[in-house]
């Protein structure tokens, strides 16, 4: 089963800070209302020169983050600061009562991020954060795992049962994506075009796949795509991802 989310079809947060797409959000009827599985939150965000990012959690939460283009600059209540650049991926664990404040590190540039929010797999969470470079030509062509439970092939390690997948894809690459029993994935088109199945994605567009064997994606152009690999709910017998 294939749920759809097309790029026309996000609720766009358009503020005089920035601007924000949100894949999920309350619709009447709408099967994406609550997120997908575990992943409770996908947004696209793009700021202009200095401005400040509204879009954070309020409460407790496991974000990965994906600098597009342009420097996010990251400070919060603990005292921690940074800069998270273009082609750099970030995990950040937010516990309860933490203040957190972003801004677009540039004063002429507009920065474009993709955030990834998991449900927490438990509560009182402690709060911690590492970033990391993935270069295009590690997921040139491949899925390359940037944030796995086990921090494999050097990924950020996150607590959730989950994988977190990116790929530079030249025109009329196929890539497969085998899903074990009981998990399920959604897939996210940054830029480009590319056949899920007999489904064309373009920009923008996100797919929510269920109860399937596996994801089969083909590049119709050069394309960059996000894939969250998902366990099953808390307590079923259902496949946990492998080594």
């Amino acid at each position: 089963m294939i749920i759809l989310r097309r790029a026309q079809d996000r609720h766009h947060d358009k503020r005089r800070t920035q601007q924000v797409l949100h894949s999920f959000g309350p619709r009447n009827g709408d099967l994406l209302a609550s997120g997908f599985g575990t992943l409770e939150r996908f947004t696209e965000n793009r700021l202009p020169p200095g401005a400040v990012s509204a879009d954070h959690p309020r409460q407790e939460a496991e974000i990965v983050t994906y600098v597009f283009k342009g420097a996010l600059a990251q400070e919060d209540s603990s005292g921690r600061s940074g800069v998270v650049c273009a082609g750099e991926f970030q995990r950040m664990t937010i516990g309860r009562g933490l203040r957190h404040k972003e801004t677009n590190a540039s004063r002429s540039d507009w920065a474009h991020i993709f955030r990834i929010s998991l449900r927490p797999s438990q509560l009182g969470l402690e709060c911690a954060q590492e970033q990391q470079r993935f270069a295009a030509a590690q997921r040139h062509n491949v899925l390359g795992i940037v944030a796995s439970p086990d921090g494999r092939k050097g990924s950020l390690r996150i607590l959730q049962d989950a994988l977190v997948c990116s790929s530079v894809l030249d025109p009329g690459r196929h890539l497969v994506h085998e899903l074990l029993r009981g998990r399920s994935a959604w897939l996210h088109v940054i830029c480009g075009e590319a056949t899920l199945d007999d489904l064309i994605l373009v920009q923008g567009d996100g797919a929510g796949v269920t109860a399937e064997r596996s994801v089969s994606l083909t590049a119709q152009e050069s394309t960059e795509v996000l894939l969250v690999d998902l366990g099953p709910p808390p307590g079923s017998r259902a496949s946990r991802v492998g080594p």
